[in-house]
């Protein structure tokens, strides 16, 4: 071996200023050049100035030369001077410092650390490009400046494994990283540090194993399942991952997703986030259809790719509540996994096993041998308390809304009105989901989010809910009689084959359009009173359109999607389409085919067994 004096360091790039002895020489690259003289490199980030007096030779940018280090001032700055060696031998000096994680920054205040993390967000102000790290432990910001409006080190893409290195600091009472250095880390590096990453974040996302706040054997069957959705959404919280839950635009539908959204925007403002809907990391939509249509999944992507590369933000997590089992979702889902979408269903509605090709995960009681009177309120309130365990308390009358709102004839209804009848009557819960639906039929497509709130008494504030619901219900039920009086003289009636009694209503014709209540729901009124002049006899009412029927029916085991199904195949250019529950639901069709849908359809009802 050489005499020491021959010896050149090339710094790796974990070591700091610190490592750096006075006296040695160094290996460095040239980085620039000034009037005053020569900036180079001693490693990824460490710079330092050859004085244009101790400059020898001639170099242009990227060269590499050797430079002594005479001094290294209190302020940081290096003074070096160039020297020539004919011989000499390289030792690599690595630096494996002490890694700090993203949760303890809080405590390293005023400290240089250093932290292997992703990349789950890159947004370039007008001022530095802030990066959003994750690590097992959390989240924070860091800002990289190069100059204003300058993207900085845009070798680092979303989803990125680096090292990054900095001081902590606070900005505005908001913890920040001001970052020195970062680079992508190799790939067997990259990889080491993604295990790590992805098994504590998985550890910490999976929920932990509640009882359900009433017993009931269908929940326990579904537990699993409702354990791998909330696990799901939990990571994406946890790293940064946006969430767009789409629901069906009724009572039950509101609920279900009201439950989950308050869920999740809690647990994001527990992980330092902003649950603002400017944040772009939780956005709650009705749909109007009981499933997912292109025009839905258009609109997401289109916000969703906005998103990514305005503010480089993840592709989301879609999550469907009220609707998503069926083979009529399936188009929009072809369409989300052109992107890679995660897509999540928490649903009650009679699936298709079709569908499970598209999902991640798939809560449905019909899997576990039950059916829709476990509704989606019910599911979707026990998913929140998987995801964020203290929304209960605010949450806890919801599934007994949902419960009256879909009329669900399932023993959990009960349960669930016992659970809170202390606060709120059968009567009240009516009366909240009747509001509901009054109300979001002229949201439209707006979640009306504050509204909602003070529907389902969640802004604190029980005067102006009570008020507000009773003027909803009030003003609801004036128009549900008005709607009534109009359409009932105008029902046709008949016996069907099995002895079923028909009632047909042509509700484009006999009723008010545009207004409330919608054909859904006057076909439901009507098939009430119906019921109950026909006590004891199977009933089918069905209320159609030009282009569709709504079918509502008691005493008649009937399946609506299979009968669908089977006229898209027997009536040829029908265009026949649709679903629902097996017993309630609607269809479409083409307007020029009505007369022979409709006949096909009443034939094939009249075959079905009564109860």
């Amino acid at each position: 071996m050489e005499n020491s004096d021959n010896m050149v360091y090339r710094l790796g790039s974990g070591c700091e200023l610190s490592d750096i002895v006075t006296g040695n020489v160094y290996e460095v690259k040239v980085q620039g050049f000034a009037k005053f003289g020569t900036f180079v490199y001693l490693n990824s980030h460490i710079k330092g100035l050859i004085h244009i007096s101790n400059v020898k030779t001639e170099h242009n940018e990227g060269d590499k030369l050797l430079v002594l280090v005479r001094n290294i001032r209190d302020n940081g700055n290096i003074d070096l001077e160039e020297v020539t060696i004919r011989n000499y031998e390289v030792s690599n000096v690595a630096c494996k410092r002490p890694q700090t994680r993203l949760g303890d920054l809080r405590s390293r205040v005023g400290n240089n650390v250093s932290l292997d993390v992703e990349i789950a967000q890159i947004k370039q102000t007008s001022g530095p490009t802030i990066f959003t790290l994750i690590d097992e432990t959390g989240k924070e910001n860091a800002a990289a400046f190069i100059e204003a409006g300058k993207r900085a080190y845009p070798e680092v893409e979303l989803g990125d494994i680096v090292h990054v290195s900095g001081e902590v600091m606070m900005r505005n009472d908001q913890l920040q990283l001001e970052v020195s250095h970062m680079e992508v880390l190799s790939e067997e590096d990259k990889n080491l540090v993604l295990k790590r990453i992805e098994k504590a974040l998985d550890d910490r996302a999976y929920p932990e194993d509640l009882p359900f706040m009433i017993e009931s054997e269908v929940l326990e069957m579904l537990k699993p399942a409702m354990k791998d959705v909330a696990f799901h959404i939990r990571k994406a919280i946890f790293t940064n991952q946006p969430v767009i839950l789409r629901h069906h635009a009724d009572a039950d539908g509101i609920v279900a997703a009201v439950s989950v959204e308050r869920a999740i925007t809690s647990l994001i403002r527990d992980e330092g986030g902003d649950p603002d809907l400017e944040s772009h990391l939780f956005k709650r939509a009705p749909s109007k259809a009981p499933f997912y249509e292109i025009e839905d999944v258009t609109r997401d992507l289109d916000y969703a790719l906005k998103d990514n590369i305005k503010y480089g933000q993840k592709l989301p997590l879609i999550l469907m509540m009220d609707n998503g089992s069926t083979e009529e979702d399936e188009p929009s889902y072809r369409m989300a996994k052109v992107y890679d979408l995660t897509i999540l269903v928490v649903d009650h509605h009679h699936p298709d096993e079709s569908t499970d090709a598209f999902l991640t995960a798939h809560v449905n009681p019909y899997h576990v041998g039950g059916d829709f009177g476990v509704t989606a309120g019910m599911l979707g309130a026990e998913l929140a308390r998987m995801i964020y365990p203290p929304v209960e308390e605010s949450i806890r009358h919801f599934p007994a809304v949902a419960a009256v709102g879909d009329r669900s004839e399932a023993p959990e209804r009960a349960k669930y009105l016992q659970l809170v009848e202390d606060t709120y009557s059968e009567d009240d819960c009516k009366d909240i989901a009747l509001a509901l639906d009054y109300e979001q039929f002229w949201l439209r497509f707006n979640d009306g989010r504050e509204i909602v709130k003070d529907i389902l008494n969640l802004n604190d504030n029980t005067g102006r809910h009570k008020r507000l619901v009773s003027l909803l219900v009030a003003e609801a039920n004036l128009a549900i009689k008005e709607q009534i009086e109009t359409s009932m003289p105008h029902v046709e009636r008949s016996v069907l084959e099995n002895d079923a009694r028909l009632f047909t209503i042509d509700v484009e014709i006999y009723a008010h359009r545009f207004t409330f209540p919608p054909p859904g729901k006057t076909s439901g009124e009507i098939h009430d009173i119906l019921c109950k002049e026909n006590e004891g006899s199977p009933v089918v009412t069905l209320g159609v359109g030009p282009d569709f029927a709504v079918i509502r029916s008691r005493g008649v085991l009937m399946n609506i999607p299979r009968m669908v199904r089977e006229l898209r195949e027997e009536i040829i250019g029908g265009g026949v389409n649709g679903g629902g529950h097996l017993v309630v639901g609607s269809i479409k069709f083409v307007e020029g085919m009505r007369d022979t849908v409709i006949a096909g359809l009443i034939e094939k009802i009249g075959k079905f067994p009564i109860e």
